[in-house]
């Protein structure tokens, strides 16, 4: 028996439309009877013809013995779609749909571990085709599939977007554990179907206890609560945290409440989580800096910063960059965003893109557009559209509207678009006549208003 890859089966070969991948028995084949041949069609290929034995010897192949059993068939599943993919050359790869169809053919059956491979394989290309046809077909064979593999069928679906075939599978299911239960909360949660995710966590109360949730879930359904503005559901599960000892002793956990008190404006449920701590880090810090910047009290924002550098917290760039908004938004003509700045070239942060940005913006905001063309000059990342869209409004904020109009049209040269609240800003500048459009040829720049784009 041979594989067999024609691009096409006459001498015109530019004419083909394709190729086919060969099976040929040469055990039935004689003098007086044609071998048996089944094609099976691939796509467009080279018109080069390759031929890699299954059973005989060539340069490019080695004997490979039918398989016998289903561990055989495990043991020659890689060889089997090796063979298909080098007879499939220029093609990448084959196809979840090709192995399948070569499995059926050979009338093998198909072990679990091999539909495991390939309902991974979907899983990570997210292909919703081939995850369609690969369920269809494990559906057809008839095998009695394993929680496992159910969970990972269930993962599919999910990240091919499937939540209603992922959700009728899994009402289907008898068995559940933890992985068939998160997989349709975190998929419910991506996918802003955040009342859904509750619904399923309030179920999985009932089968699972909650000692067996690692914290990441417990995120996930604060997160959930705090899009649906849940309060009294997130304080159930807070009290729940804290009758089994989980809420004060994981920093996780912790910096997920706080950041949930403190997004839901309870400053007061924020402030006891964090001082019912007995230990505090980098992480419950920077959740008690979010919190308050979510109330809009900057100025405590920044004593709490002060207080981290005297309790010796290690300080990370998202601290630098939640502080730096607070900064921004504090009436002191940039005094604390000085500090702060030197505090970040002090540690080293001060290079970090995320922090150049909130520089930026900090000097802008502050009337410091000096400071901020300075940081502006000296980001390494010339490609975050963040960092130019920061200067661009610092420009404007502060009346440089010729400058930010330059800068527009720098990033349309560089292939970035700016955004769109942004260039409205400029329209508005432009027609309120406090700088006239004809203006803009005579300096070299060129300035048309499209249609909710930069053109």
């Amino acid at each position: 028996m041979y594989l067999s890859s024609y691009s096409c089966r006459n001498s015109n070969h530019n004419n083909s439309n394709g190729s086919s991948l060969s099976i040929v028995s040469l055990g039935e084949h004689s003098s007086s009877k044609p071998p048996l041949l089944l094609q099976i069609r691939l796509p467009r290929r080279s018109p080069k013809q390759r031929t890699h034995f299954i059973g005989g010897e060539t340069e490019s192949s080695k004997p490979i013995e039918l398989p016998r059993n289903n561990y055989d068939i495990s043991q020659s599943w890689r060889k089997i779609r090796n063979a298909i993919c080098i007879a499939a050359t220029p093609t990448p790869s084959c196809t979840t749909s090709d192995v399948l169809l070569l499995m059926d053919c050979l009338h093998l059956p198909v072990p679990i571990d091999i539909y495991a491979s390939l309902v991974q394989e979907c899983t990570l290309s997210s292909d919703s085709t081939r995850a369609a046809e690969l369920h269809q077909h494990i559906s057809r064979s008839g095998l009695k599939v394993p929680l496992p593999l159910l969970n990972r069928l269930l993962l599919m679906h999910v990240s091919c977007g499937f939540l209603d075939t992922a959700r009728q599978l899994f009402d289907r299911m008898t068995l559940r554990d933890f992985i068939s239960w998160a997989t349709m909360i975190v998929g419910y949660a991506n996918n802003t179907h955040y009342d859904e995710a509750i619904s399923l966590f309030v179920k999985m109360q009932y089968q699972l206890s909650m000692l067996e949730y690692p914290t990441w879930i417990i995120a996930c359904v604060l997160e959930a609560c705090v899009y649906t503005i849940d309060l009294d559901l997130g304080k159930q599960l807070h009290g729940c945290l804290y009758k089994l000892g989980m809420a004060n002793h994981d920093s996780f956990i912790t910096s997920s409440l706080i950041q949930f008190y403190g997004k839901l404006k309870c400053i007061e449920g924020a402030e006891s989580v964090f001082n019912q701590l007995s230990r505090h880090n980098t992480l419950t810090w920077t959740a008690r800096i979010i919190s308050s910047c979510t109330e809009e009290r900057f100025g405590n924002v920044f004593s709490y910063f002060k207080e981290m550098g005297r309790a010796g917290i290690k300080k990370s760039t998202f601290t630098f960059s939640s502080i730096l908004r607070a900064c921004a938004r504090i009436d002191d003509d940039g005094r604390s965003g000085r500090q702060v700045h030197a505090n970040a070239i002090k540690i080293g942060l001060d290079t970090d893109t995320y922090v150049q940005c909130g520089l930026v913006d900090m000097y802008g905001r502050s009337g410091l557009l000096k400071d901020a063309k300075l940081v502006f000059e000296v980001i390494d990342d010339k490609g975050n559209v963040a960092c130019w869209n920061a200067m661009v409004t610092a420009c404007i904020r502060n009346g440089f509207y010729m400058e930010a109009i330059k800068l527009l049209y720098e990033m349309k040269a560089t292939g970035m678009q700016p955004q769109e609240s942004i260039v409205n800003e400029v329209r508005m500048a432009c027609s309120n006549d406090r700088i006239s459009l004809n203006q803009a040829p005579k300096m070299g720049i060129g300035f048309e208003i499209g249609e909710g784009r930069f053109q």
